[in-house]
């Protein structure tokens, strides 16, 4: 990371999370400059008590110096306890900050965005760099702020008790800032390598629990295990290679200590032969240096700890600063919902990802309170039209109006407030039946959700639960079976009892028996509802009031089953090939 790059995110820290914890970070820093004096005084101490007790054997002294030592130790450890404490606390604030941010953003981010991107690499930026920051934040500014006041006031000491000596033990400090400043340099390189790995690590974690019994069926156990010890060995060699960085300098400073301390020695002894510095002072003065030496290594560690702080920043903003295209934004007016007819008015849309345009030139009306559906082969565009209706998607070209407003001009709340969508992939969490039905309108009452469920069909089996509305179905509803599932998700549509419905091919993965409960439970929902199909069985569009053939992103034709199986030659085709 370049040191201009880095500036700017230090900065940005500064400015939006750290600023406004500054009183404490002041605390912090009063506490540290106590911290320093009372290091500094236990050092100074020595002089008198060495002069005073072992040579001059004054009374006196021999009882006041060692409580005075006492009484700046506790001054030490209360103070520093204090203000580790007060940094801890702001780290992980600020951290917390970070995690939050990220979370809004995960979920007022555009669909599109979040598929371009795998779900463990957001998790990863939670987790892992969001970390990084609150070590950044509770271990280097604490020990900036402790460790320099505590160096200068025992490099007070040191001068105090022999400038000669000071300048010569000056000399070694500047080494120790070339050696970090390199170290520095190598840790953030390092720590931006470890944390695209942690991205890889936890996308493989999520995607082997996700694939659990994808893996057993093909005997795949042996060939993942092989990828985990892979991935793991990844993520721990480049952890050792950070932390390899980071102790790097201890060897370094060890050395430069021990020169330091034998220069010293040798020159103390031809100052005292020479009767320019007595051995009270001399101890004072080791004393001092040797206090010195802990700051001085802490010091020459917090450039590693910038550079890695600064790199999970880095990845952790680039979440945050992405922008939003598709967003509520109050100031437009809510939709107002009269009939509920929805109009394509010439849709053209293309995914980022893909060089083709998805659907091209659609025109179509669907009149309030109706059912109409969409046919055609597998990817002809039939998800996407009803995905653009939610607005998850928003088209390159045209426009969609419901009741005559553009849905691009009305509140998008007021919008998806008006919609419910009942889809192939059921999504359910990790609660109660009755926590993942009222998911829909939270504020529903029991009265409320077991209406919706025996609208839905899921009553019956709900009650022979053991503990019914209670039970937890585990993480996407894995202890219940496909058609429960549908059912379940069906009666939170119910419950949320909007006026446009939109069905993605709800039955597709269902048995006989199943698709025949859910086809009632859906023909209850969609009641004088302006409802959207997808099906997979033509057999189960028959009743709809039109009938939309799609065909490579074109509108191919229209009308009612029977005019199509007339008039429509790719219609009658898709509808033969599944009577065989």
């Amino acid at each position: 990371m370049k040191f201009n790059e880095l500036i700017l995110i230090l900065k940005r820290l500064f400015n939006n999370y750290v600023k406004k914890y500054f009183s404490r970070l002041l605390l912090a820093l009063f506490l540290s400059l106590i911290v320093a004096g009372s290091t500094a005084s236990i050092a100074w101490l020595l002089d008198p008590a060495i002069k005073k007790i072992f040579i001059d054997n004054d009374q006196t002294y021999k009882y006041l110096i060692p409580f005075l030592i006492i009484i700046s130790f506790s001054a030490k450890g209360i103070s520093l306890y204090l203000a580790r404490i007060n940094v801890i606390k702001v780290g992980s604030w600020i951290g917390g900050e970070l995690q939050k941010q990220l979370a809004n953003k995960i979920l007022l981010s555009d669909v599109e965005q979040l598929e371009n991107k795998h779900s463990g690499k957001y998790v990863s930026n939670v987790l892992y760099d969001a970390s990084l920051v609150t070590n950044l934040v509770s271990t280097a500014v604490l020990n900036i702020m402790k460790d320099s006041a505590t160096l200068l006031a025992l490099v007070f000491v040191m001068f105090y008790q022999n400038w000669k000596l000071s300048i010569f033990a000056m000399i070694m400090m500047p080494l120790a800032a070339i050696f970090a400043k390199s170290l520095g340099k190598r840790v953030g390189k390092a720590t931006g390598e470890s944390g695209i790995i942690a991205g890889n690590l936890t996308t493989f974690l999520s995607e082997i629990i996700r694939g659990s019994r994808m893996i057993r069926i093909y005997q795949s156990e042996d060939r993942e295990n092989l990828n985990a010890i892979k991935s793991v060995n990844s993520f721990i060699d480049k952890q050792i290679k950070v932390s390899s960085i980071m102790i790097r300098a201890t060897p370094i400073m060890e050395a430069l200590t021990g020169i330091m301390i034998a220069g010293f020695i040798f020159y103390s002894g031809i100052l005292i032969s020479n009767g320019q510095l007595q051995i009270n002072n001399f101890f004072s003065f080791l004393t001092a240096m040797m206090l010195a030496y802990q700051p001085i290594r802490s010091l020459a560690t917090i450039n590693m700890v910038l550079h890695s702080g600064c790199a999970g920043a880095k990845r952790v903003f680039e979440v945050i600063d992405q922008p939003i295209k598709i967003k509520n934004e109050i100031q437009k007016p809510d939709l107002k919902i009269i009939n509920s007819d929805i109009k394509f008015k010439n849709i053209g849309f293309k995914y980022e990802a893909t060089k083709d345009k998805a659907i091209q030139n659609v025109n179509l009306e669907v009149k309030g309170g109706t059912m109409s559906a969409f046919v055609g082969h597998s990817g002809a565009g039939k998800s996407t039209i009803i995905n653009l209706i939610p607005r998850f998607y928003d088209p390159q070209s045209g426009s969609i109006l419901i009741d005559d407003q553009n849905i691009k001009e009305v509140n998008l709340k007021s919008l998806r407030k008006n919609i419910s969508l009942v889809s192939q992939d059921v999504i359910l969490f990790d609660a109660s039946i009755r926590e993942n039905i009222s998911y829909a309108n939270p504020k529903a009452n029991e009265e409320d959700i077991i209406k919706s469920c025996e609208f839905a069909a899921a009553d019956e089996f709900i009650s022979k639960l053991p503990e019914k509305y209670d039970t937890i179905i585990g993480e996407n509803g894995i202890r219940l079976s496909g058609g429960q599932k549908q059912r379940i998700s069906i009666a939170r549509a119910v419950l949320k009892n909007s006026p446009i419905i939109l069905l993605d091919e709800a039955t597709s993965s269902l048995d006989a028996e199943s698709e025949e409960i859910v086809q009632n439970a859906i023909k209850n929902l969609t009641i004088n509802k302006t409802t959207l199909v997808i099906a997979h069985r033509l057999s189960t569009i028959h009743s709809a009031d039109k009938i939309f053939v799609i065909k490579n992103g074109y509108l191919l034709d229209f009308g009612s089953h029977k005019d199509l199986i007339a008039n429509c030659d790719e219609y009658k085709s898709l509808y033969q090939k599944q009577l065989k």
